[in-house]
């Protein structure tokens, strides 16, 4: 998949995403809004109430949707047999993709009335998409391969050693340049950082990259330096900046990686085990659908 593939196949999920939440939102405003005693008295109470057609058939793919993207994912992951299939990257972009999607339309098949044992799953559910989200933000800051084997002290400290090599060919007239990277990438203040020292220094860090590269974009300006130069000299400060805050922060971040997954598996479990009892216990009181 090339660069501008993968870029059009994230922004289609969003597109999805987004369509089918302004979908729903625009189609049931006036029926969810209203009180639920009230709501037999609508005229799409038959149509959108949990076991009617769409509030049932959006409960029934929302369901499938967050099966589908579990099963995949873990299959890539884990099977042998599937590791050359596509990066891992993209699986797990089509994994939140689905895990996002599918919730939302859950949440409209229970109509917003929450009750009963299914309450437990649906607040599973919803601590399961939170700590999801908690869990891409950990994952990005472990550098991987493409295909989502994660990188050593070693390989990484050779990509900063790199880098290093090629600003200091790229810009070996300016000092200047050179001290702003260097003043970025020291990794003292990371040492004793705790995970929530660590979001926070992280988000510092971003604001001084972005203020380092504005100073430096200045700097080459001054210096004449032509545009495509400029942007490749950029491109690596920006590489150069980020690799040195994730080997600051790698060991940090497999840690709580680590943490992350025994408290996100057992909601996921808890969510798919009440999931299949409601759906058994539907199908025994004759909700079927259409089918």
């Amino acid at each position: 998949m090339t660069k501008r593939l993968h870029r059009l196949y994230v922004i289609s999920f969003f597109i999805i995403g987004v369509a089918v939440t302004v979908l729903l939102i625009v189609n049931g405003y006036q029926y969810y809004s209203t009180s639920v005693e009230e709501r037999f008295f609508q005229p799409q109470h038959t149509s959108l109430k949990p076991s009617g057609f769409l509030g049932h058939g959006i409960g029934i793919i929302g369901s499938l949707m967050m099966i589908i993207g579990v099963a995949v994912y873990m299959i890539r992951k884990r099977a042998r047999r599937f590791f050359n299939l596509g990066y891992l990257k993209h699986w797990l972009e089509f994994h939140i993709f689905l895990c996002s999607v599918g919730p939302v339309l859950v949440l409209y098949h229970t109509a917003f009335k929450f009750g009963g044992i299914v309450a437990v799953s649906f607040w599973s559910m919803v601590a399961v998409v939170l700590s999801g989200i908690v869990g891409r933000f950990i994952y990005v800051r472990i550098p991987r391969t493409i295909q989502g084997k994660e990188l050593d002290i070693r390989q990484l400290n050779e990509m900063s050693s790199d880098l290093s090599t090629q600003l200091s060919r790229e810009i070996s007239s300016s000092e200047n340049v050179i001290a702003r990277i260097e003043n970025i990438t020291h990794h003292y203040k990371y040492r004793r950082a705790t995970f929530g020292g660590s979001i926070l220094l992280i988000i510092n860090d971003y604001l001084d990259i972005r203020s380092t590269l504005f100073k430096i974009k200045k700097d080459m300006r001054q210096l004449n330096i032509p545009h495509l130069k400029a942007r490749e000299i950029l491109r690596l400060a920006r590489s150069k900046m980020i690799i040195s805050q994730r080997i600051a922060l790698l060991q940090t971040m497999q840690k709580v990686f680590r943490y992350w997954h025994i408290v996100h598996l057992p909601f996921a479990l808890t969510m798919f085990v009440i999931m299949l009892v409601h759906i058994v216990v539907t199908i025994i009181f004759g909700y079927k659908w259409i089918f």
